[in-house]
């Protein structure tokens, strides 16, 4: 629970710096109203709408989740990816299983056609 509330301080913050109100963020960012409100309430973003969220804001999604950033990108390339994805949470699993599958979608089955 401390992580879930730490993104929110954080994303609070960085709406503060912003001089936007957090419905104007979720217009500029496409999402319903109020749905970044909701993570006040303990909510967690999605793997997807936190690196959104973080590139929106120039900042990094482990900034937002509270995480130090101990490790190089050659470092995680490094990991295998049975490994990496024994790491995530269930919530992760899913969200990458359908980001993974749209892409080979659209790039071997809707190119084919």
């Amino acid at each position: 629970m401390k992580e879930k509330a730490l993104f929110f301080d954080r994303f609070i913050l960085q709406v503060k710096r912003s001089d936007k109100s957090i419905n104007a963020i979720e217009k500029e960012l496409g999402y319903p109203r109020n749905s970044l409100n909701n993570y006040k309430n303990g909510g967690e973003p999605s793997g997807s709408r936190l690196i959104e969220i973080a590139e929106y804001f120039k900042v990094s999604p482990e900034f937002l989740i509270g995480r130090p950033r101990n490790s190089t990108v050659a470092e995680e390339i490094s990991i295998l990816p049975e490994e990496y994805f024994k790491q995530l949470r269930e919530s992760q699993k899913k969200e990458l299983i359908l980001v993974v599958t749209k892409w080979i979608i659209d790039e071997f089955i809707l190119d084919e056609k």
